[in-house]
């Protein structure tokens, strides 16, 4: 009788490959990634201030700039979702306070994605297609887009591609560097936006080759990773009990989204060109996955042979947004621009396919024209923003500092609109101090709602007038301003809007509306 066998526990190792046996730099990579990255910081930098600065970039600014002890307790009860972006731009702060020099750190932070888009796709693939993740990058205008803006979009994307970098490390070389790496690269995505679900695909892609291959044995390297997992679970625990204690109020205004909603986040993300560049996306990301032996007239084999590195970048590309769209036939939590960390699997999976076209001239003619249509599209979000439509809250808050008067009061229906509000008299306070000939009547106004101390305090971000303190306003100010946002709009007030309307009325007939995006300015002044 034979001995029974013992199966051999799954080495996760096995994979994926070792990464091809190349220098990892050559004078032409080197030459062709810096001609990338100065076509990218043109590109990021170019029109940087063109697009207005609003609610969600002053919000940013403001809050960074807080006290130490309001900033934190605003973190924990409102706003830990972005708590790594805001600590980082709180230290950038110290440097400038232009709307120029604050999206500056969301450009710089975009340059860094990359190298680490280059690093990842050699890992996973070879030089080739490191370089051409990196061209499709370099012209992707949803990149651009979220490169010009003050929020931590693009320091998600880096984190992300850093994180499946370190993972892919851990995985082929299990060493402690890269293990810790990985945890900690892990852990900063995650504090930088809570939808970092990328994690949940890493897990799944490791989950279901064990489950294919361990059968009733068990990794070393799996286990591992497992302990890996608990590390993060356990330094993202704050953020977990956050997220339960707030609940679904901070994305309660997140609608469900509609079949047309999704196509055009799926058309934005490969670069705002419409349907023709998401078509050559998903050739490029088909070429990658399909077999060889069906297409071999045009294919090339040697690229993309890798089961699991195909299938990684698929679950990464598609299950964040395939769960959290199943997730809101229950409740609408579906929002395009969380799902910005996608986008670097999205390039190096096209990378991958358009490196396997047999010939040269086939992957140059499909490169190009992938890149041409995505500059096309960096062109037309230059001229006009796409995935949202930024308000009005600065070109607001310049009016009233134009025309306000001595002994004016101030107030906001929502609370943190009186962020856009401060950001702007910063600014112009600035401008006043350096120059004798200061431009308008920037007269000092005063904050009565919200209001807990002679500063910005943390408590100034929630809540609502309510009646009882509008009737106290009359007596004290002749000309009383009202910024009203979030509230419906003058077409479909809500009720706090109807309260405001009828308790103000009484005592000061006359009020002036002057409408801007998304943004009502009313002044209540009496004859």
């Amino acid at each position: 009788m034979l001995p029974s066998k013992t199966p051999a526990p799954l080495d996760l190792r096995n994979l994926l490959p070792d990464a091809p046996a190349q220098p990892v730099w050559t004078r032409v990579s080197l030459l062709t990634l810096a001609l990338l990255a100065a076509a990218a910081a043109v590109l990021r930098f170019l029109f940087l201030v063109r697009k207005p600065f609003w609610f969600d970039e002053c919000f940013s600014a403001e809050v960074s700039r807080l006290s130490w002890y309001d900033f934190s307790r605003l973190l924990w009860w409102r706003e830990a979702n972005m708590s790594l972006y805001y600590l980082l731009l709180r230290g950038w702060l110290h440097f400038g306070f232009s709307p120029f020099f604050i999206r500056s750190f969301s450009v710089a932070v975009s340059l860094a994605t990359l190298p680490a888009i280059f690093w990842l796709g050699r890992k996973l693939f070879d030089r080739q297609v490191g370089l051409i993740a990196v061209a499709l990058l370099t012209f992707n205008a949803y990149h651009i887009r979220y490169a010009q803006e003050a929020r931590s979009y693009s320091l998600l994307v880096l984190l992300a591609t850093v994180s499946s970098g370190l993972f892919v490390a851990a995985l082929r070389h299990p060493s402690r560097r890269n293990r810790w790496g990985y945890v900690l690269a892990s852990v900063l995505a995650v504090y930088t936006h809570l939808y970092a679900l990328l994690l949940a695909a890493q897990w799944l892609s490791v989950r279901g080759q064990e489950r294919a291959k361990l059968h009733e044995t068990r990794a070393t390297e799996f286990h591992t990773l497992r302990h890996n997992w608990i590390w993060i679970g356990l330094a993202v625990l704050p953020l977990l009990v956050f997220a339960a204690k707030t609940g679904a109020g901070p994305i309660g205004w997140i609608t469900r989204p509609s079949l047309r909603e999704v196509l055009d986040f799926t058309e934005q993300l490969a670069g705002n060109d419409g349907l023709p560049l998401l078509l050559l996306y998903a050739a490029a990301c088909l070429a990658a996955i399909i077999s060889q032996e069906k297409m071999t007239w045009l294919l090339r084999p040697g690229i993309a042979s890798d089961v699991w590195t195909r299938q990684f970048l698929l679950v990464w590309l598609l299950f964040p947004v395939g769960v959290t769209l199943l997730l809101s036939l229950a409740r609408p939590i579906f929002l395009g621009r969380y799902f910005i960390f996608c986008l670097p699997a999205l390039v190096i999976l096209a990378a991958a396919g358009l490196a396997r076209l047999r010939n040269t001239w086939m992957l140059a003619l499909s490169l190009a024209a992938m890149l041409l249509l995505s500059l096309q599209g960096t062109l037309s979000y230059y001229d006009h923003d796409f995935d949202l439509e930024r308000d009005g809250s600065g070109a607001a808050a310049d009016y009233i500092l134009t025309h306000a008067q001595p002994g004016d009061a101030i107030l906001f229906y929502v609370p943190s609109a009186r962020a856009p509000y401060q950001f702007f008299k910063t600014i112009r306070d600035g401008e006043s101090s350096r120059s004798s000939a200061a431009t308008g009547s920037a007269h000092e106004v005063e904050v009565i709602y919200p209001r807990h101390s002679d500063h910005l305090d943390y408590r100034d971000f929630t809540g609502k007038p309510t009646s009882d303190f509008l009737r106290t306003v009359p007596g004290e100010y002749a000309r009383v301003w009202m910024v009203l946002m979030s509230n419906g709009g003058p077409s479909h007030p809500d009720a706090t809007t109807l309260m405001i309307n009828q308790v103000l009325a009484e005592s000061f007939p006359r009020a002036e509306r002057v409408q801007f995006p998304e943004v009502e300015v009313r002044l209540y002044s009496r004859p």
